[in-house]
């Protein structure tokens, strides 16, 4: 007996298709077998399998009337903590974040301990998330060995393993001539280099933006030149070398004219923000927020603005989440001792959806940012809605209003400067490999 699942009703936005009208999606044995239009689409033509039969009886119908289905969301940018630091997350704990916040495909980040630099931690990884069993888990491999930034990892072991991409995020790569090398490397074995752009040296022991604020606040500043400056170099390493270079977390006006003016000259250059980026300033560290810590450090007023024009004009091609869970005694220390980094799986839709209410981005502009534009960077064949396909699939409730609590996170951790807020759309259902994942 086939496992019938019938999606009806819902607009379906699928940017790699150009698709955009109200449709019946049938999925069978955990792929799509049919996209059914209803009435005129309002953009492009969706692609019709074995069309539904008038009647057809499924294990599961889902009423996605008024509702959003889109592909199933990408993260490029998580921290799932394991193995070594468990108490913070889990694999288990971060897809069920995942899931909750409406996204079937994380890549996880290899700061963890040990560093995932060889075959055998990512097979750990992957072997935990096949337990799990909610969603697809794609690791990233270190750039250099225990992240130190001194000597290459294994990038051919990491890739046969699994790594769908090499970073030493939390680390920049001080070193040019390593990240040259990086960069080669990566290019021989088709994965983009993730980088997290940071002059150490610049950011000398500062915890949260230099400006006004933190002068008030009396605490050390990180120049927004600390990100830019890195930026500036990665792109000649990428001109240099033809490599695929990602540049993770952009947050300040300088790097986005940076990326813009190298993406006129045809530099191979993809870049993430945000939400975050997108939606606070450093007044959020006004006293004292910890959970409002964050590297790179929440900007300016101005930077922000530039943010959502690097969006807006494709600049920026993807939203990811840097979801960095922390446990609650850690960041309830004092500003110079607790850890950067903030939760963000589960609220990354409503606050992104502000862009659309905001007038920034179009929905289908936004979705892209979560689908296609993931798929793109990761050069895999995901983040898209297509008959044969397997069905990864998220069901948003855009018009669903609901406030933010701590205890109502499915991650382990609890650090997001947005508890309390009040939020406004949220994933409804989230389908993984055909399946309808019940995240209790």
């Amino acid at each position: 007996m086939s496992n019938l699942i019938i999606i009806r009703g819902g607009r379906v936005i699928n940017p790699s298709q150009n698709m955009d009208q109200i449709c019946d999606i049938t999925i069978e044995n955990g792929l799509i077998i049919a996209i059914e239009p209803r009435g005129d689409p309002t953009v492009g033509t969706p692609t019709a399998g074995r069309l539904i039969r008038p009647g057809a009886l499924a294990q599961r119908e889902i009423d996605a009337t008024g509702l959003i289905v889109t592909p199933g969301l990408i993260d490029l940018h998580t921290h799932l903590r394991e193995p070594g630091f468990e108490y913070k997350e889990t694999v288990e704990t971060g897809v069920s974040a995942a899931i909750a916040g409406g996204f079937t495909t994380i890549c996880c980040m290899p700061n963890t301990n040990p560093v995932n630099d060889n075959a055998s931690i990512t097979e750990l990884i992957l072997e935990r998330a096949r337990k799990a069993g909610k969603a697809n888990i794609l690791p990233v491999g270190a750039i250099t060995r225990g992240l130190k930034g001194e000597e290459l990892s294994e990038i051919g072991e990491l890739v046969a393993a699994g790594c769908v991409a090499i970073s030493d995020d939390g680390m920049p790569v001080m070193n040019s001539l390593i990240m040259r090398r990086a960069l080669e490397y990566a290019k021989i074995f088709d994965v983009p280099v993730i980088d997290h752009c940071e002059d150490l040296n610049l950011t000398d022991g500062g915890v949260m933006f230099e400006g006004a604020v933190s002068m008030a606040l009396g605490l050390k500043g990180i120049p927004s030149a600390s990100e830019s400056v890195m930026v500036a170099r990665d792109l000649a390493l990428a001109s240099l070398t033809g490599g695929r270079l990602h540049l993770a977390h952009i947050s300040t006006a300088a790097s986005v004219h940076l990326i813009r003016e190298a993406k006129s000259r045809g530099v191979l250059i993809t870049a993430e923000t945000c939400p975050h980026y997108f939606t606070l300033t450093d007044e959020a560290v006004a006293g004292y927020n910890t959970n409002a810590k964050m590297k790179p450090p929440l900007p300016e007023r101005s930077d922000l603005m530039e943010i959502r024009a690097g969006l807006a004009d494709g600049t920026i091609d993807a939203i990811a989440t840097d979801h960095a869970p922390h446990a609650h005694w850690e960041k309830e220390q004092e500003m110079d001792r607790a850890p950067f980094g903030i939760i963000g799986l589960e609220t990354a839709i409503p606050l992104s959806l502000k862009l659309v209410s905001d007038g920034v981005l179009s929905l289908p502009a936004l979705i892209q940012k979560f689908t296609q534009g993931p798929a793109q960077i990761l050069g895999r064949p995901i983040g898209r809605i297509r008959v044969g396909d397997s069905a990864d699939i998220t069901i948003i409730d855009p018009h669903l209003e609901w406030t933010v609590k701590g205890e109502s996170f499915k991650s382990k951790s609890k650090n997001s400067p947005f508890i309390g807020w009040k939020m406004k759309g949220r994933a409804a259902t989230v389908i993984v490999s055909g399946r309808v994942v019940e995240n209790k």
